[in-house]
């Protein structure tokens, strides 16, 4: 009996000391080596990639806002997010696609009006556009709704309504669009893009400046 108790204490104490030391090891000083390797070769993404601007975080490079005016640049439609009311630049109580199916009559009906009030919104004095230049980001949500990026097609369609809308000449507008336009991953991974946050803060300074 003696040695049954003694086998069983010898048991749960090897177990014990295997569970601190994992939990110590996995717990607290892999964490730590993990963050520090992060922080120190990684700082910006381990942080959320944030873009600041006046002093202040001003959102971050990886995720779309919303509730822009129209006298910024506008990001991809985000249908399929759920909404808060703690900020309402992001809707990220539940971030995904509308799972509408591509026949899906509310889909059609979704993108039409999308493209109608893109045609309506960006046709100015001088400048119409027409349907048939309106490109698919503009009228569809990415598959997180949280696409922080546009077309070159889309930030184009929409220079001359920006430079009405801040009193600038569309040539600066249009170099501003060229300046932020992102190329393919390594060359050849992706599509060309361009960054909404950091074009429509490029552009606020801009507009302060004239």
């Amino acid at each position: 009996m003696t040695n049954s108790l003694t086998n069983t204490a010898r048991v749960l104490g090897a177990g014990l000391r295997a569970l601190l030391a994992l939990t110590l090891l996995t717990g607290v000083l892999y964490p730590l080596v993990v963050t520090g390797i992060a922080q120190g070769l990684f700082h910006d993404q381990a942080n959320g990639s944030e873009i600041e601007a006046d002093g202040k975080v001003a959102g971050s490079s990886l995720i779309g806002q919303q509730g822009y005016s129209l006298r910024y640049f506008q990001p991809r439609p985000a249908n399929g997010l759920g909404q808060n009311s703690v900020n309402t630049r992001y809707g990220l109580t539940v971030s995904g696609a509308t799972n509408l199916a591509a026949d899906s009559k509310v889909l059609l009906r979704q993108v039409e009006e999308a493209k109608a009030a893109v045609v309506k919104d960006n046709s100015v004095p001088g400048y119409a556009v027409k349907p048939s230049q309106v490109p698919a980001d503009a009228v569809t949500s990415s598959g997180s709704g949280l696409d922080p990026h546009i077309s070159p097609a889309y930030a184009e369609l929409q220079v001359h309504r920006v430079a009405v809308k801040n009193d600038l000449p569309v040539p600066v507008v249009e170099k501003l669009v060229e300046e932020h336009t992102e190329g393919r991953t390594l060359g050849f991974i992706g599509e060309p893009r361009v960054n909404v946050l950091r074009l429509n803060l490029a552009l606020k300074d801009l507009a302060a400046k004239k």
